[in-house]
Protein backbone atom coordinates (compact mmCIF):
# COMPACT_ATOMS: atom_id res chain seq x y z
CA UNK A 1 0.00 0.00 0.00
CA UNK A 2 1.94 3.32 -0.97
CA UNK A 3 2.23 6.15 2.15
CA UNK A 4 -0.35 8.93 2.41
CA UNK A 5 -0.03 12.16 1.15
CA UNK A 6 -0.68 15.53 2.73
CA UNK A 7 -3.22 18.06 2.02
CA UNK A 8 -4.50 21.26 3.37
CA UNK A 9 -8.21 20.68 3.36
CA UNK A 10 -8.89 23.97 5.02
CA UNK A 11 -7.88 27.37 6.34
CA UNK A 12 -9.67 30.03 8.32
CA UNK A 13 -8.59 33.44 9.79
CA UNK A 14 -9.90 35.71 12.65
CA UNK A 15 -9.64 39.31 12.39
CA UNK A 16 -11.30 41.35 15.16
CA UNK A 17 -13.92 43.83 14.28
CA UNK A 18 -12.03 46.73 15.92
CA UNK A 19 -9.89 48.60 13.23
CA UNK A 20 -7.10 51.31 14.65
CA UNK A 21 -6.26 53.44 11.65
CA UNK A 22 -2.82 54.80 11.48
CA UNK A 23 -4.22 58.46 11.76
CA UNK A 24 -5.76 57.54 15.03
CA UNK A 25 -2.95 55.89 16.12
CA UNK A 26 -0.80 59.27 15.46
CA UNK A 27 -3.11 61.06 17.54
CA UNK A 28 -3.06 58.39 20.45
CA UNK A 29 0.74 59.01 20.16
CA UNK A 30 0.79 62.78 20.71
CA UNK A 31 -1.81 62.18 23.74
CA UNK A 32 0.38 60.23 25.82
CA UNK A 33 4.07 62.02 24.32
CA UNK A 34 2.99 65.61 24.89
CA UNK A 35 6.80 66.71 25.38
CA UNK A 36 6.82 65.45 21.64
CA UNK A 37 6.14 66.75 18.30
CA UNK A 38 4.23 63.45 16.76
CA UNK A 39 4.76 63.87 12.63
CA UNK A 40 1.62 63.14 11.32
CA UNK A 41 1.90 60.71 7.66
CA UNK A 42 5.16 59.37 8.69
CA UNK A 43 4.13 55.86 9.77
CA UNK A 44 2.04 55.40 6.51
CA UNK A 45 4.45 56.65 4.32
CA UNK A 46 7.15 54.31 5.50
CA UNK A 47 5.43 51.23 6.22
CA UNK A 48 1.98 51.36 4.13
CA UNK A 49 -0.27 50.43 7.12
CA UNK A 50 -3.37 52.38 7.18
CA UNK A 51 -5.19 49.74 9.81
CA UNK A 52 -4.04 47.17 12.42
CA UNK A 53 -7.06 45.08 14.44
CA UNK A 54 -6.75 45.32 18.18
CA UNK A 55 -8.55 42.20 19.93
CA UNK A 56 -11.40 42.89 23.00
CA UNK A 57 -9.35 43.91 26.50
CA UNK A 58 -8.47 40.39 28.09
CA UNK A 59 -8.43 38.48 24.65
CA UNK A 60 -5.29 35.92 25.09
CA UNK A 61 -3.07 34.38 21.83
CA UNK A 62 -5.39 31.03 22.61
CA UNK A 63 -8.42 32.76 22.52
CA UNK A 64 -7.46 34.23 18.98
CA UNK A 65 -6.30 30.81 17.75
CA UNK A 66 -9.35 29.23 19.13
CA UNK A 67 -11.72 32.01 17.60
CA UNK A 68 -9.88 30.71 13.76
CA UNK A 69 -10.27 26.78 14.41
CA UNK A 70 -13.42 26.71 15.68
CA UNK A 71 -15.06 27.98 12.48
CA UNK A 72 -12.69 26.27 10.61
CA UNK A 73 -13.88 23.11 12.26
CA UNK A 74 -17.55 24.09 11.56
CA UNK A 75 -16.76 24.95 7.99
CA UNK A 76 -14.98 21.35 7.31
CA UNK A 77 -17.66 19.74 9.20
CA UNK A 78 -15.51 18.26 12.15
CA UNK A 79 -16.00 17.77 15.29
CA UNK A 80 -12.79 19.11 18.05
CA UNK A 81 -12.05 15.62 18.96
CA UNK A 82 -11.06 14.38 15.39
CA UNK A 83 -7.94 15.90 15.35
CA UNK A 84 -4.97 13.44 15.95
CA UNK A 85 -2.37 16.06 16.66
CA UNK A 86 -2.93 20.16 17.74
CA UNK A 87 0.28 22.23 16.95
CA UNK A 88 0.43 25.75 18.14
CA UNK A 89 2.30 27.89 15.96
CA UNK A 90 2.22 31.58 17.08
CA UNK A 91 4.86 33.94 18.21
CA UNK A 92 2.33 34.96 21.21
CA UNK A 93 1.70 32.89 23.94
CA UNK A 94 -0.25 32.44 26.91
CA UNK A 95 2.13 31.12 29.04
CA UNK A 96 5.82 30.23 29.32
CA UNK A 97 4.50 26.83 30.54
CA UNK A 98 2.46 24.99 29.53
CA UNK A 99 2.42 24.77 25.82
CA UNK A 100 -0.08 27.60 24.74
CA UNK A 101 -1.27 24.24 22.62
CA UNK A 102 -2.88 22.82 25.98
CA UNK A 103 -5.12 25.91 26.21
CA UNK A 104 -6.43 26.16 22.68
CA UNK A 105 -6.99 22.36 23.03
CA UNK A 106 -8.92 22.93 26.18
CA UNK A 107 -11.18 25.60 24.72
CA UNK A 108 -11.38 23.82 21.92
CA UNK A 109 -12.83 20.82 23.89
CA UNK A 110 -10.03 18.48 21.76
CA UNK A 111 -8.74 15.46 23.57
CA UNK A 112 -5.68 14.53 21.29
CA UNK A 113 -1.83 15.21 21.97
CA UNK A 114 -0.24 18.83 21.54
CA UNK A 115 2.81 20.72 21.37
CA UNK A 116 3.69 24.23 20.47
CA UNK A 117 6.06 24.88 17.22
CA UNK A 118 8.08 28.46 17.54
CA UNK A 119 9.86 30.18 14.94
CA UNK A 120 9.20 33.62 14.83
CA UNK A 121 6.73 34.71 12.03
CA UNK A 122 7.55 31.06 10.19
CA UNK A 123 5.99 29.01 12.85
CA UNK A 124 2.88 27.92 11.00
CA UNK A 125 5.39 27.05 7.82
CA UNK A 126 7.16 24.56 9.81
CA UNK A 127 3.78 23.70 11.60
CA UNK A 128 2.82 22.68 8.26
CA UNK A 129 6.05 20.84 7.55
CA UNK A 130 6.22 18.68 10.72
CA UNK A 131 2.26 18.22 9.79
CA UNK A 132 3.19 16.89 6.69
CA UNK A 133 5.71 14.52 8.23
CA UNK A 134 3.64 12.26 10.42
CA UNK A 135 1.19 12.21 8.03
CA UNK A 136 3.21 10.54 5.36
CA UNK A 137 4.70 8.20 7.63
CA UNK A 138 1.60 7.38 8.78
CA UNK A 139 1.76 8.81 12.43
CA UNK A 140 -1.14 11.59 12.25
CA UNK A 141 -4.14 11.16 10.05
CA UNK A 142 -5.56 15.25 10.80
CA UNK A 143 -3.42 17.92 12.40
CA UNK A 144 -4.77 21.15 13.40
CA UNK A 145 -2.54 24.13 12.68
CA UNK A 146 -3.55 27.21 14.96
CA UNK A 147 -1.91 30.45 16.36
CA UNK A 148 -2.73 33.66 17.76
CA UNK A 149 -1.09 37.18 18.07
CA UNK A 150 -1.76 39.66 20.69
CA UNK A 151 0.44 41.53 18.74
CA UNK A 152 -0.85 44.99 19.65
CA UNK A 153 0.93 44.50 23.23
CA UNK A 154 4.23 45.11 21.37
CA UNK A 155 3.05 48.86 20.23
CA UNK A 156 5.54 51.43 21.98
CA UNK A 157 3.18 54.06 23.56
CA UNK A 158 5.63 55.41 25.77
CA UNK A 159 8.66 57.83 24.01
CA UNK A 160 11.40 59.57 25.48
CA UNK A 161 12.67 60.99 22.44
CA UNK A 162 12.20 61.46 18.90
CA UNK A 163 14.84 58.89 18.30
CA UNK A 164 12.30 56.36 20.67
CA UNK A 165 9.91 57.04 18.00
CA UNK A 166 11.99 56.59 14.45
CA UNK A 167 13.23 53.20 16.58
CA UNK A 168 9.34 52.24 17.52
CA UNK A 169 8.19 52.84 14.12
CA UNK A 170 8.44 48.43 13.01
CA UNK A 171 5.41 48.13 16.49
CA UNK A 172 3.11 50.62 14.94
CA UNK A 173 2.20 48.12 12.28
CA UNK A 174 1.64 44.38 13.99
CA UNK A 175 -1.94 43.62 14.39
CA UNK A 176 -3.65 41.22 16.00
CA UNK A 177 -4.98 37.88 14.21
CA UNK A 178 -5.99 34.44 14.75
CA UNK A 179 -5.51 31.36 12.03
CA UNK A 180 -5.86 28.07 11.63
CA UNK A 181 -5.63 25.50 8.97
CA UNK A 182 -6.53 21.61 8.82
CA UNK A 183 -3.82 19.27 7.34
CA UNK A 184 -5.23 15.63 6.44
CA UNK A 185 -3.79 12.76 5.04
CA UNK A 186 -5.27 12.12 1.41
CA UNK A 187 -4.65 9.64 -2.04
CA UNK A 188 -3.31 12.67 -3.87
CA UNK A 189 -0.40 15.30 -3.36
CA UNK A 190 -1.31 18.37 -1.94
CA UNK A 191 1.95 19.89 0.10
CA UNK A 192 4.20 18.95 -3.39
CA UNK A 193 7.37 20.48 -1.94
CA UNK A 194 9.02 23.14 0.56
CA UNK A 195 13.03 24.59 1.25
CA UNK A 196 14.44 26.56 4.13
CA UNK A 197 17.38 28.00 4.93
CA UNK A 198 18.45 29.98 8.00
CA UNK A 199 20.71 32.55 8.57
CA UNK A 200 20.81 32.45 12.44
CA UNK A 201 23.97 34.35 12.61
CA UNK A 202 22.28 38.13 12.19
CA UNK A 203 19.39 36.67 14.85
CA UNK A 204 19.87 40.76 16.82
CA UNK A 205 18.38 42.19 13.76
CA UNK A 206 14.96 41.64 15.09
CA UNK A 207 14.43 40.92 18.65
CA UNK A 208 11.76 41.25 21.30
CA UNK A 209 14.12 40.33 23.90
CA UNK A 210 13.47 39.17 27.66
CA UNK A 211 15.33 42.01 30.04
CA UNK A 212 16.06 41.50 33.95
CA UNK A 213 14.23 43.93 35.95
CA UNK A 214 15.55 46.02 38.59
CA UNK A 215 14.29 43.21 41.03
CA UNK A 216 15.93 40.53 39.71
CA UNK A 217 13.23 39.29 37.53
CA UNK A 218 12.70 39.39 34.23
CA UNK A 219 10.33 41.44 31.59
CA UNK A 220 9.32 41.37 27.58
CA UNK A 221 11.38 44.27 26.36
CA UNK A 222 10.79 46.43 23.45
CA UNK A 223 10.99 45.38 19.57
CA UNK A 224 13.82 46.38 18.01
CA UNK A 225 14.63 46.14 14.40
CA UNK A 226 17.54 47.01 12.33
CA UNK A 227 16.70 46.98 8.95
CA UNK A 228 19.77 47.32 6.94
CA UNK A 229 21.00 44.09 8.82
CA UNK A 230 17.75 42.11 8.12
CA UNK A 231 17.65 43.21 4.30
CA UNK A 232 20.80 42.23 4.08
CA UNK A 233 20.53 38.37 6.13
CA UNK A 234 17.39 37.72 3.90
CA UNK A 235 19.65 39.04 0.70
CA UNK A 236 21.96 35.95 2.32
CA UNK A 237 19.50 33.59 1.94
CA UNK A 238 19.42 34.04 -1.41
CA UNK A 239 16.69 32.92 -4.30
CA UNK A 240 16.94 29.55 -5.02
CA UNK A 241 14.97 29.09 -1.42
CA UNK A 242 12.05 30.78 -2.94
CA UNK A 243 12.00 29.00 -6.38
CA UNK A 244 13.21 25.40 -5.91
CA UNK A 245 10.19 23.81 -4.22
CA UNK A 246 8.60 25.68 -8.27
CA UNK A 247 11.62 24.25 -10.38
CA UNK A 248 11.28 20.76 -9.01
CA UNK A 249 8.05 20.61 -10.09
CA UNK A 250 9.02 22.33 -13.33
CA UNK A 251 6.25 25.39 -12.84
CA UNK A 252 7.38 29.26 -12.49
CA UNK A 253 5.78 32.28 -10.86
CA UNK A 254 3.13 32.34 -13.88
CA UNK A 255 1.80 29.26 -13.18
CA UNK A 256 0.30 29.70 -9.75
CA UNK A 257 -2.68 31.35 -8.80
CA UNK A 258 -1.84 33.13 -6.27
CA UNK A 259 1.41 33.69 -4.27
CA UNK A 260 1.01 34.47 -0.13
CA UNK A 261 4.16 35.92 1.42
CA UNK A 262 4.87 37.21 4.65
CA UNK A 263 4.39 41.21 5.02
CA UNK A 264 6.13 43.77 7.36
CA UNK A 265 5.77 46.80 5.49
CA UNK A 266 4.61 47.82 1.62
CA UNK A 267 8.22 49.18 0.75
CA UNK A 268 10.01 45.83 2.14
CA UNK A 269 7.45 43.48 0.03
CA UNK A 270 7.85 45.33 -2.96
CA UNK A 271 11.61 45.23 -2.28
CA UNK A 272 11.88 42.10 -1.37
CA UNK A 273 9.36 41.08 -5.04
CA UNK A 274 11.90 42.99 -6.83
CA UNK A 275 14.77 40.77 -5.67
CA UNK A 276 13.56 37.77 -5.92
CA UNK A 277 11.55 38.37 -9.17
CA UNK A 278 8.35 37.74 -7.12
CA UNK A 279 5.45 39.17 -9.38
CA UNK A 280 3.69 41.50 -7.04
CA UNK A 281 0.35 40.62 -8.84
CA UNK A 282 0.23 37.32 -7.78
CA UNK A 283 0.52 38.34 -3.87
CA UNK A 284 -1.63 38.28 -1.50
CA UNK A 285 -1.48 42.20 0.03
CA UNK A 286 -2.43 42.30 3.61
CA UNK A 287 -0.22 44.57 5.32
CA UNK A 288 -2.00 47.60 3.95
CA UNK A 289 -5.44 47.05 5.60
CA UNK A 290 -4.55 44.56 8.04
CA UNK A 291 -1.09 45.23 9.21
CA UNK A 292 1.53 42.74 9.98
CA UNK A 293 0.12 39.88 11.27
CA UNK A 294 2.74 38.28 12.34
CA UNK A 295 2.66 34.37 12.13
CA UNK A 296 -1.08 34.20 10.95
CA UNK A 297 -0.04 36.40 7.78
CA UNK A 298 0.08 33.11 5.55
CA UNK A 299 -3.09 31.61 6.67
CA UNK A 300 -4.77 34.78 6.89
CA UNK A 301 -3.55 35.37 3.14
CA UNK A 302 -4.31 32.01 1.58
CA UNK A 303 -7.77 32.10 3.44
CA UNK A 304 -8.93 35.31 1.76
CA UNK A 305 -7.99 34.20 -1.41
CA UNK A 306 -9.96 31.19 -1.55
CA UNK A 307 -12.70 33.06 0.15
CA UNK A 308 -12.30 35.49 -3.20
CA UNK A 309 -12.31 32.93 -5.26
CA UNK A 310 -8.98 33.78 -6.62
CA UNK A 311 -7.21 30.17 -5.40
CA UNK A 312 -10.34 27.58 -6.74
CA UNK A 313 -9.61 23.47 -5.57
CA UNK A 314 -6.69 22.45 -7.79
CA UNK A 315 -4.68 25.50 -8.18
CA UNK A 316 -1.04 26.05 -6.83
CA UNK A 317 -0.22 28.43 -4.57
CA UNK A 318 3.05 29.36 -2.93
CA UNK A 319 3.81 29.99 0.70
CA UNK A 320 6.80 32.31 1.29
CA UNK A 321 8.12 32.92 5.04
CA UNK A 322 10.71 35.42 6.23
CA UNK A 323 11.43 35.76 9.84
CA UNK A 324 13.53 37.10 12.09
CA UNK A 325 16.07 34.54 13.61
CA UNK A 326 16.67 34.85 10.32
CA UNK A 327 14.89 32.23 8.92
CA UNK A 328 13.59 31.49 5.19
CA UNK A 329 11.18 29.14 3.89
CA UNK A 330 9.12 28.46 0.67
CA UNK A 331 6.08 25.90 0.31
CA UNK A 332 4.31 24.49 -2.75
CA UNK A 333 1.00 23.45 -2.48
CA UNK A 334 -2.35 22.39 -4.24
CA UNK A 335 -5.72 23.70 -3.21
Amino acid sequence: MNPPYARVTTVSAYLPDTLLSTPDLEERLAARNPHLRIPRGVIERVTGVRFRHLAPAGMMASDLAVAAAGDLLDRAGRRPTDPDLIIYAGVGLDAIEPATAHMVAAKLGARCPVFDVRNACNGVLNAIELAEALIVTGRCGTVLIACGEVASTAIRWELASAADFTAAIPSYTVSDSGAALLVEADTTPGILGHHALAVSSAHTAAVVPLVRTGAGGWQVGPFTVDSLRLAAAIRNIGPAVWEKPLAEHGVGWDDLAAICLHQTSLPALQTFCQYADVPLDKVEITITDHGNLVAATLPAQLAAATAAGRVRSGDLVALIGLASGISGGSLLLRW
